[in-house]
This record gives C-alpha cells, structure tokens and sequence, in this order.
C-alpha cells in the first residue's frame, strides 16, 4: 500500500501517535538503534510516550522507498530535533537542539507495518548534546 510510510512520518511529525498506531500491526516488531526489540503495539505505544517525554523531534522531507511487491520499504531522512528530558545514562537534557541522518526500515503486510528497524548514528547525537 503506497502511501503508508508517507502517512506514518506525517502522523510523527504532527505528533499524533495515536495515527502512527494505528498504522502498526498488533504484533509489529520494532527494531531500535540501541536495545532489544520490541513486539506488539502496546511495547511499542510505550516507546512513543517515552520518546514523546524526553524528545521533540521532526523528520525532514523523508525519501522513501517501496519495493516493488509494496510489502517493504525503507526512508531516510534528517532528523531535526530538541532533548527535553534526561534520558536514562545519555548526557543531561538542557534543552539541546540536533540532527542526524536516519535510516528506517519498514515491513508491510495486510496493509499495515509489520516491522519498523530504525538506524542512526548515537555517538553523533551523544556529542551533539554534550557539546
């Protein structure tokens, strides 16, 4: 279903995540940067609320791309944003602003998104935040 990555990168950047979930699977597996995945929309509904506390952060202008069967997709795009909140053992918030480069990677299936498989660069943000 084209159209379903674009939507999801909308619903983000106007924080609405009750959009994004809704175009999640229910066993949607979600591959982070850093850490263990996560399965199911509840894991990761608490991830967004999490990320939604610490984080203001906006894609922009994501370049996506399908596969041609649809049922995969990836995006990369800058992210632009502002660290509100300490975040566990990463540096002390103090309003920072940032900006990395992300990659993302999607399965699709049923017309919904079945995995989500973020990349960026932590070291990148790490320095940015603690310059």
């Amino acid at each position: 279903m084209t159209g379903i990555i674009e939507s999801y990168y909308d619903a983000f950047n106007h924080g609405d995540a009750e959009r994004m979930l809704s175009l999640l699977a229910d066993d949607v597996v979600h591959e982070p940067c850093q850490g263990s995945p996560r399965v199911g929309v509840g894991a990761f509904r608490e991830f967004l609320d999490h990320m939604n506390r610490c984080y203001k952060e906006h894609a922009i202008e994501p370049r996506i791309l399908y596969s041609p069967a649809e049922n995969h997709a990836s995006a990369e795009f800058m992210l632009e944003g502002k660290y509100l909140k300490t975040d566990g053992d990463l540096p002390v918030a103090k309003g920072q602003h940032y900006r990395l480069r992300v990659g993302a990677f999607f399965d699709i299936a049923g017309n919904r998104i079945t995995r989500v498989t973020n990349h960026y660069n932590l070291q990148d943000w790490i320095d940015q935040v603690s310059a």
